[in-house]
């Protein structure tokens, strides 16, 4: 019973571990794009100096996983709770670094005008914010309907980046003076529907953590 007891306590501190590093992320993904909307080269190195922080939590999550596996050989679902948290941490890391991609290109636009108001951009950072915020608690909660919904969410992502992408293109033949300008903001474009792709990466992990079973999501 003590051993069960230590057993549930460490792997309370691996889900505390990971809940941390989501909420790292989403700031990482919120700064980035209120970066962007402010073209704040200042506040966009803030969130690639704060990517070492969501690093150090990934390796710390590895660690203690790995310390578990060795230590306490955990089987059926504790072990699938243990492996999901490495693969959970590992796609939040990628957030991250999506988050610094988005920083990057923020610096790389610079202060000129942007050829209009941003408001494509930014609605889809809303619902892949929202996709985030949902994975999170589905992790916490073990609730594989919202998990499974969070990855339907996804479809409507990579429209509203197709859609985008297609109107940037066109944009470029348009005002060719403008191509770098254009090029980034398709980049962060891309950069939003990897993150969307990460967290169903997350739901998927869920549904293993439960169900026992590969379930592939990205449709």
């Amino acid at each position: 019973m003590v051993f069960r007891q230590e057993f549930e306590g460490e792997l309370n501190r691996l889900k505390t571990l990971i809940v941390e590093m989501s909420m790292k992320a989403e700031k990482a993904l919120l700064l980035s794009m209120q970066a962007l909307a402010e073209q704040n080269t200042e506040l966009a190195e803030k969130v690639m100096d704060e990517d070492t922080k969501i690093n150090e939590l990934d390796e710390k999550i590895a660690e203690t996983a790995i310390w578990l596996i060795a230590k306490q050989q955990p089987v059926a679902t504790d072990l699938r709770k243990v492996i999901s948290s490495i693969r959970i941490a590992n796609d939040l890391e990628r957030i991250g670094d999506q988050a610094v991609n988005i920083a990057v290109s923020t610096i790389k636009i610079g202060a000129h005008p942007l050829y209009k108001p941003l408001e494509d951009i930014p609605r889809m950072c809303n619902k892949v914010h929202h996709m985030l915020t949902g994975s999170i608690d589905a992790y916490q909660t073990d609730n594989t309907i919202l998990a499974k919904k969070v990855a339907d969410d996804d479809n409507e992502v990579d429209s509203m980046y197709e859609a985008l992408i297609e109107e940037l293109l066109a944009k470029i033949a348009e005002m060719p003076d403008l191509t770098a300008q254009i090029t980034q903001l398709a980049f962060v474009s891309r950069y939003l529907e990897r993150i969307a792709d990460h967290v169903t990466n997350i739901s998927e992990h869920i549904l293993f953590t439960i169900k026992g079973e590969h379930v592939d999501l990205n449709h």
